[in-house]
């Protein structure tokens, strides 16, 4: 696997380069600032993105900007890095609605195998949310929880995260086909359209922070 990563900070570049490499990731450019992130972005040998947020010169969402443009052109798989829980820099790289993107503080980083894990994730075309931004929708944005059980609150609250069926069938102790009939009633319940189920998860969160 090929990386491009973004990270004005240069400890942390370095040991994110390092648990990248450590992960069987090559890490082809590592760049400090937005202008040399979309150089880099319009690389066709990168298999995926790690990107800070907030990048220089300004420090506000530069990182964030420069990889929802690159994905208009192509479907690159996406990790953003951010230092605080912000749910719409979440909702806004779900919203092309094509999966692959996560979104992570980076006090996670410290997690090496967690870390590496939510790469290989993303970059198979999978969708991972940091748990701090799930419990902040859970407690703050209440009304599109209200139509789902309580069981179906878990369970979304898994697929936000980026679990498997299986994984979502290990943690709430129940079979996978219990897990998928709470997925399928929690489709219906969203209104979701009929499509792929990779992209219909991605759109249950979608609706989900949409309306909240």
């Amino acid at each position: 696997m090929r990386a491009v990563l973004a990270e004005d900070q240069a400890l942390l570049r370095v040991g994110l380069t390092r648990i990248l490499e450590s992960g069987g990731v090559e890490v082809v450019e590592s760049v400090d600032n937005a202008p040399a992130l979309v150089r880099a972005l319009a690389r066709d040998d990168i298999d995926i993105a790690v990107v800070d947020v907030r990048l220089p010169p300004t420090f506000t969402t530069e990182g964030l900007e420069s990889v929802i443009a690159a994905r208009a052109h192509r479907p690159l798989p996406v990790l953003v890095l951010s230092q605080y829980v912000e749910p719409l820099y979440a909702r806004n790289l779900l919203a092309d609605g094509e999966g692959a993107v996560g979104y992570l503080l980076k006090d996670r980083v410290s997690d090496v195998d967690s870390f590496l894990a939510a790469v290989d994730q993303v970059a198979g075309g999978g969708t991972v949310l940091d748990p701090e931004v799930v419990a902040r929708l859970l407690t703050r944005r209440q009304q599109p929880l209200d139509r789902l059980s309580e069981r179906e609150r878990d369970v979304m609250t898994l697929i936000a995260e980026g679990r498997s069926n299986a994984a979502i069938a290990a943690r709430l102790y129940v079979s996978e086909g219990a897990v998928g009939k709470h997925i399928n009633s929690i489709f219906g319940k969203l209104d979701l359209p009929t499509a792929p189920d990779a992209n219909r998860r991605v759109l249950a969160v979608l609706a989900w922070l949409d309306h909240g």
